[in-house]
Order: C-alpha cells, then structure tokens, then sequence
C-alpha cells in the first residue's frame, strides 16, 4: 500500500463531509419551501480493490469513504394515503362550504324566512276574518301573500344562483386538472431524462408530488409510480396521464358552452390519443363534491321547495275559489305559478283588494267565513318543516364528516411531516457533526503531510 493513499483516504472523508455540510445547510435553506421534501446523505466505505495486481497483496485498511446517494425521506405508502385523504377531505369539504352557504341564505328558522312569511299570510286572514270589510286589511292580506311569493322566489333565486357559481367552478377545475396534467407529464419527461443522466432529480420529485396531490384534490384520482421516477394518474379508473403523456379531462354532459345547465347530469370524460373514454360515476374530490351537488342534493332540495310552492298555490287556490269577493262574484286563484317550476314563478295573481273572497256565500256582506278557512291552512307548513328538516339534517351530516375526515388528514400529514419535514435542530447537529468530522479529515490530512515530510526531507540524512 503506498503511503501516499492515506492522503487520498482524507480527501475523500473531506468531499463526503462537505456534500454531508451542504445537504444540511440545503435543508435548512428550505425549511419554508411548500412540498421540499427533505434530503439526506448515505455514505458507503470504499474497500479493498476487487481485483489486486498480479504478484502483490493489498495490506490497506480500506481507502475511506465516499457518497452513494443523496436520499429523499419519503415514504412512499405514506405519500398514497395523503392523496387519498386529500382527495375525500376536498369532496367533503366543497359539499360543506356550498350547503352551509344555502342554509344561510334559506334563512331558518328567522323572521325573514319563508315559515314567517307562511305565519304572517295566515295572520293577515285572521285580520280579514275578524274585520271583513276593511279594506285595509284586505290590502294587508295581497302585502303579505306578495311577500310569502317573495320568500319563496328568493329561496330558489339563491340556490339557481348557487348552482349557476358551482358550474363556473368546475369548469374552472376541469381547466386546472388539465393544466396540471400537462404539467404532471412535463415532469415525468424530465425526471427520466435526469435519471438517464445521472443527475439529481430530488426538486423534480418534490414538483412531481405537489401535482399529484393537486391532482388527487381535485379528483380524487390514484398517482401509480413507474420506473422510471414518475408517476401515472388516473380518475375512476381512466388514465389522464401516462409517463410523459397527459390526456384531457372534458365536461361530457350537464354544462353547455355559455356554462348553464343543459339539463342533464353532469359527466365526464378523457380524451387522449386512443380516443374519448367515459369516466365512471362517483368521483370524489373537489370536482367530484360539485358534482353530487349540481346532479342531486340541489336539485333535490329545489323539487322539494317547488312542491311547497304547487301545494301552497293550490291549496289556497282552491279554497279562494270556494269562496266570494267583496262584490259577491266567485273567487279567482289567488296565486299564479309555471308548472315544473312553481317556486322561482309564484306570484300574486290579484291586483284588486276587492277581489279577495273573504265571504263563504254569495253576496255575504260581512260574512268572513273563507278568510276564516284560509286562515287555517297548515298543510304547507307541515311540508316545508319537513323540507326544511330534512335539508338541515343533509347539513348536519356533511359538517360531522369533514370534521371527522380532518382529523384523520391531519393525522397523516403530520406523519408525513415528521418524516419529510426539515427540522432546523437536526439539520444543525447533522451540519456540525459533519463539519466537526471535516476539520477531523483535515488534521489526518496535516498528519501524514507531517509524516511524509519527516520520510522525504529527514530519512537518510546525515551529518
């Protein structure tokens, strides 16, 4: 072994130890960064030579040591979990925000409320009944049926208008998930390429994650590694992106080109090289939150609010009509309405206080027996108490689950976190560690520079 390899030895302790002081100080560099995963140093010993020369033994004692990768503490079954969680904590969370947005705009229970304005109609017919020729009061009575049509109007004006918000949104998430797609598929090439090279892809992989993740909370779509570093994404099933390939995602159905409802269900679709694929009902994440939205829980409650409209109309109709105005001539509907969309069309059809029909009998005068009847109309309150219930309920449920979801996202992302996170107190033992091993290098350096020179300008020198 020659003398001069324990030089060598040093050296190759002082290269590890500064890439060591630079992954540590990178980590620390970029302990704010959103998606750096952190990196770690492996080193591995160099050994005696596979292969001596002919005739000789090696008598070394290995020749130090040198960098065999440059790791990325991730977990990989880890990083699947979080997408999934993600993906079920944005479904959850959409369909949250959304129905906890109509519920305040329903207004239940209040004073501006539809159950009010049910409360003060009944209320201005006691007023009739007691007091049939005031006109006054007859006029009351067309103010607050004007009012109950109002509320009732409002309510569904709210949730069309809310509907009308969600399509824009998935639009605009349909435009992101290609986007990112395009994106996904970019990264794949380069971090193959890298590899190819043999250069770090580390930021690469960091970038590769972050659109999966995008990806996976806004369709709740599963990332499957390849080989060759990157990763294939499908949504239900249908590949969108396939190594350095994105397909694009479509609005099939259910969304017209100027953005409103076609009347259909909304459905997706990719289309890619091989052509146009159907995407299975039942997408979770953002887009897949919209969706149930638009395809069920609003159109739901919007028949349920326009069978509240009918039945009131009706019933109120055809008790109005049972009875006679002020001037003794049969009572005409009170309400209009558009059949198939009765609570974003109700109206007062009345124009004339005189065309109440208070009185029970033709040319009754003061006989109030009608108003009387109208006034105990309460089949439409039962109705829209249960409507009302029934969507507070939906509310109630969601709100629990994304609670409940969160607690578990959270949980592994703090997994994640503790794992991948940078931590400044470990990243400063590691950077002075390595740099106590570095000065450490160095003095054996100086050592057999010492050594070396005491054999080269001392050995056989005589005086």
């Amino acid at each position: 072994m020659s003398t001069f390899s324990g030089l060598n030895t040093a050296l190759s302790a002082l290269q590890y130890n500064r890439v060591a002081m630079d992954v540590a100080s990178s980590n620390i560099a970029n302990v704010g960064t959103d998606g750096y995963t952190r990196r770690t140093i492996q080193g591995a010993s160099v050994g005696t030579p596979d292969q001596p020369a002919m005739w000789s033994r090696y008598t070394g004692a290995g020749d130090g040591v040198r960098v065999s990768s440059i790791d990325r503490m991730s977990d990989a079954l880890l990083d699947v979990r979080a997408r999934r969680e993600h993906g079920n904590q944005s479904y959850l969370d959409i369909r949250q925000s959304v129905l906890e947005r109509v519920e305040s705009g329903i207004g239940e229970p209040g004073d501006t409320g539809v159950a009010a304005a049910i409360a003060d109609f009944r209320s201005a017919w006691h007023d009739l009944a007691n007091n049939p020729g005031s006109d006054a009061a007859r006029s009351a009575v067309l103010g607050k049926a004007a009012t109950l049509a109002n509320a009732i109007q409002i309510q569904a004006r709210n949730i069309a208008t809310e509907a009308g918000d969600q399509r824009v949104r998935i639009n605009a998430d349909v435009a992101e998930v290609n986007t990112v797609a395009g994106d996904l598929a970019a990264t794949n090439k380069s971090i193959a390429v890298a590899n190819l090279n043999g250069t770090d892809a580390g930021t690469l992989l960091d970038k590769r994650d972050q659109l999966a993740m995008r990806l996976s909370e806004l369709t709740g779509g599963t990332a499957t590694g390849r080989a060759d570093g990157g990763f294939d994404f499908a949504v239900n099933g249908v590949p969108l992106v396939t190594g350095n390939t994105a397909g694009t995602l479509n609005v099939a159905a259910g969304i017209d080109g100027s953005g409103n409802s076609d009347g259909n269900p909304i459905s997706f679709s990719i289309t890619d090289s091989s052509g146009t694929t159907a995407v299975p009902a039942g997408m979770l994440g953002e887009i897949g939150g919209v969706t149930d939205l638009l395809n069920t829980t609003l159109p739901a409650y919007t028949q349920g609010l326009d069978a509240i409209a009918q039945q009131l109309a009706d019933e109120i109709n055809t008790q109005h009509q049972a009875g006679f105005d002020k001037n003794g001539n049969p009572g005409q509907p009170l309400f209009s309405y558009t059949p198939g969309s009765a609570a974003s069309t109700i109206a007062v059809a009345l124009s004339s206080p005189a065309d109440l029909a208070a009185s029970g009998i033709p040319g009754g005068g003061l006989d109030a027996s009608n108003a009387t009847a109208l006034a105990g109309a309460t089949g439409v309150e039962d109705s829209y108490q249960r409507l009302i219930n029934g969507f507070g309920t939906t509310v109630a449920s969601v709100t629990r689950l994304a609670a409940n979801q969160q607690v578990l996202t959270d949980q592994v992302d703090g997994s994640r976190e503790q794992l991948s996170g940078v931590n400044l107190d470990e990243e400063t033992v590691s950077m002075l560690a390595a740099q106590h091993a570095y000065e450490a290098a160095s003095r054996v350096m100086t050592t057999l520079d010492s050594v070396l020179d005491t054999l080269i300008n001392r050995t056989g020198v005589t005086h």
